[in-house]
């Protein structure tokens, strides 16, 4: 039966075991094993039903310990690092022989962060390995942002959850590559496209791909609802419907029933919005709804990353 608590020894002893547990970070929670065990690491994708061939991004809890799974960090990743980490940046860097093949889906490339989660950092500091951890739900659903969110879609698989609290940025991390002369952002998240070119310059956005992707969370189908997800510009308005629900960015739209609509930020904050975007859309997933429109951001900061999901989320 899943336990949920904050005992850091209960989780360390679980994945020293080979099991997987569930852990909170600033992003959303993770299903974390053994990042350098074949066989944990084969767990998480059993329990997500995730394909092998999407991978896994791992975390550490300092810089210290990239030396031990890369070949070398470019200067723009080192840059990139002492800027944001801990944070939502995940860097692409070369792997060396002790990262598994499975945990990169057999790429040479490793992907990496640092949580800005207290609990998440005292559990990988009293770990004498890292911690593979992609998002802790059903591979293709929304992703949690609660411990609760956990137990609810992993139920029995995941014998603990260390409960953070409601994850604070509530957008997966950004992950950035150094393979070409430019750096190039493979997903958008939780830091803005601004704020990374402020640090390093322009960089290259890749857009997502059905398979084979070169770093985790590039599915075009991926973050979605049960229900039918309609994407909607600001300027367009949803068929006045009453069996349809609504997620909208400041102001709710007329026709649909209040009480079946969820507005991300009353006052247009992109960063609120983030923190609401997966839990108000499990909410409009459980309402006796039959279809779900959602508006998008404007195309700006974390409006970007918002939209990706959005439009990912709408994908069939």
């Amino acid at each position: 039966m899943t336990q949920i608590g904050q005992d850091i020894q209960a989780a360390r002893q679980l994945l020293e075991q080979n099991q997987v547990v569930g852990i909170p970070t600033e992003t959303v929670y993770g299903l974390a094993a053994n990042a350098l065990s074949p066989d944990a690491v084969l767990t998480i994708f059993q329990v997500k039903n995730r394909p092998a061939f999407d991978p896994l991004i791992v975390h550490i809890d300092s810089p210290a310990k990239l030396d031990r799974l890369v070949e070398h960090i470019p200067e723009p990743a080192f840059q990139l690092a002492e800027a944001f980490w801990p944070g939502p940046l995940t860097l692409l860097l070369p792997k060396k022989d002790i990262v598994p093949d499975l945990t990169t889906s057999g790429l040479d490339t490793v992907a990496i962060r640092i949580p800005n989660h207290p609990l998440t950092l005292e559990l990988l500091r009293s770990l004498d390995f890292p911690l593979a951890a992609p998002s802790a739900n059903p591979f293709g659903y929304i992703s949690p942002t609660s411990a609760q969110h956990v137990a609810d879609q992993l139920g029995d698989q995941v014998p603990y959850i260390l409960d953070g609290g409601i994850s604070q940025v509530g957008l997966e991390s950004t992950i950035i590559g150094f393979d070409e002369p430019q750096p190039t952002v493979f997903r958008l998240g939780g830091i803005a496209l601004e704020a990374i070119e402020a640090v390093i310059g322009p960089v290259n956005v890749r857009s997502h791909s059905t398979s084979n992707p070169q770093a985790p969370g590039m599915l075009s189908s991926h973050y979605a609802p049960r229900k039918p997800l309609t994407l909607l510009t600001d300027d367009q308005l949803p068929k006045p419907d009453a069996a349809s629900g609504a997620l909208v960015f400041t102001t709710p739209f007329e026709g649909i029933s209040l009480q079946n609509q969820y507005v991300l930020s009353p006052t247009g904050d992109p960063n609120e919005a983030a923190r609401h975007l997966f839990s108000y859309l499990r909410a409009l997933d459980k309402l006796p709804v039959s279809h779900i429109y959602a508006q998008l951001l404007p195309d700006e900061g974390l409006g970007r990353a918002i939209n990706d999901r959005l439009r990912r989320a709408a994908t069939r």
